[in-house]
């Protein structure tokens, strides 16, 4: 019973279980540009003006998003982090932006963005401040819910320092209200888990219904170590937070990194591809505007943001792990299977990996068609479940594959992914 009941539940994606937040928003990742990893809170626009959190930064951003092929990839929003804001609020109570980096206020940044074919996110906080100590939102949510829909914003990054985290839920869930009731568009991104956990296990269900995405972990950094971490976490916490996500709500393992200083072109396809597999938001921080080539083409790969953007809406699991290798899977709408598998060793020379032993290619029974995805695309053509194949991959790569079966249906397929329930409680197959 317990087999059955978590295959339903993971192909109907708990939509009929757990609503998410019904605000017609979300219903694929959310794609898009966050400055915090890559400029974080440099307000020195006297000395550093290329890089200053100002309206100039952003409307530059909005520009190369355009031109260089970002938007036509799917990257849509724009979005401001912390210390946009001036320290005081207006005579009004409303948020203001500082004049000196925003000169023509939020509205016009809005403007200038939608003119693109844009969105623009903005940030702010559900405690008394900022992180970085700029004004927070307590006492404040709808006034603040308002002031941005008033601004056209259409994204509310919502952060959740200073507040004592039995607070929490009271907070997110009163700015949800408040944000729909302006009547106005605005996708929510929540904190609320991240914050919560250091205390106790969160509510996805009731997050699921206040927020369209939650980040549940620390912070992105520019290191392959922080990539792990955050890798290692959701695999040991999956059989809690995948089920919560799907069409409307999702998981957000923090920003793509890609393109900055800290990664190999290995490890920023590793992370490519898991946040595919995880059908996490895709939220670059990094400066377009200067951006290697082979770091661009990896972002705008049309055939991982197909398998990050499936309609299916399902979150990958890990499915199995040893020493060197950890597998990763996640159910398509095609009745085919994108499987990850990442190279664990930071030493030596490139590891053979024999596809028999993914515990998917168990769809391969009688037959199936096979896609390389990473680390070069490549039509493998028809196999077999014996197909007698070997990934090579690179330490701390990832190859990346689409299984699809030829005959067989929809149900064997992803019965046969979920088989000895290898993901609940983070029992994951041993290869």
């Amino acid at each position: 019973m317990e087999k059955t009941a978590l295959l339903l539940l993971v192909l109907g994606g708990l939509r009929s279980v757990v609503e998410a937040l019904d605000n017609g928003l979300a219903l694929k990742p959310t794609m898009g540009w966050l400055h915090w990893e890559r400029f974080m809170c440099n307000t020195d626009c006297d000395n550093d003006p290329d890089n200053c959190i100002s309206e100039r930064l952003y409307m530059q951003m909005a520009d190369v998003m355009v031109k260089e092929g970002w938007k036509e990839a799917g990257y849509e929003y724009v979005c401001i982090d912390d210390c946009w804001p001036s320290h005081q609020r207006d005579a009004e109570g409303r948020l203001q932006a500082d004049p000196q980096r925003f000169p023509g206020g939020i509205k016009k940044l809005a403007d200038y963005v939608h003119s693109k074919g844009l969105k623009l996110g903005i940030y702010a906080d559900v405690g008394q401040t900022t992180c970085a100590r700029y004004p927070g939102s307590l006492g404040y949510y709808e006034t603040d819910a308002q002031t941005f829909a008033d601004w056209d914003v259409d994204l509310l990054k919502f952060d959740g320092c200073f507040l004592n985290w039995t607070l929490l839920g009271e907070g997110y869930i009163n700015m949800s209200k408040a944000l729909n009731k302006t009547g106005k568009s605005i996708l929510y991104s929540c904190e609320w888990p991240l914050y919560e956990w250091p205390f106790n296990r969160p509510n996805y269900t009731a997050i699921r219904e206040t927020c369209n995405h939650w980040r549940n972990y620390v912070d992105v950094s520019d290191s392959w170590s922080s990539i792990r971490t955050i890798l290692d976490w959701t695999s040991s916490h999956q059989d809690i937070i995948v089920p919560a996500a799907g069409p409307g709500g999702w998981n957000d393992p923090d920003m793509l990194v890609i393109g900055n200083f800290g990664l190999s072109h290995d490890q920023q396809e590793s992370q490519m591809a898991l946040w595919a597999i995880m059908a996490a938001p895709l939220l670059m921080s990094n400066d377009l505007r200067d951006i290697c080539p082979r770091s661009k083409a990896l972002l705008q790969n049309k055939h991982i943001i197909a398998i990050n953007q499936d309609p299916l809406g399902t979150q990958g699991y890990r499915t199995a792990k040893s020493n060197n290798f950890e597998v990763w899977e996640k159910p398509l709408s095609n009745n085919s299977l994108a499987v990850a598998v990442m190279n664990l060793q930071d030493i030596g020379g490139p590891q053979k990996f024999p596809v028999v032993v993914i515990p998917g290619w168990k769809i391969c029974d009688p037959r199936c068609t096979v896609t390389q995805i990473l680390p070069q695309y490549k039509e493998m053509g028809v196999q077999t479940k014996q197909s007698d194949i070997a990934l090579s991959v690179n330490p701390t790569g990832t190859t990346l594959l689409t299984i699809t079966p030829i005959k067989g249906n929809f149900r064997r397929a992803h019965k046969l992914f979920w088989k000895n329930e290898s993901v609940k409680r983070d029992q994951t197959n041993t290869l």
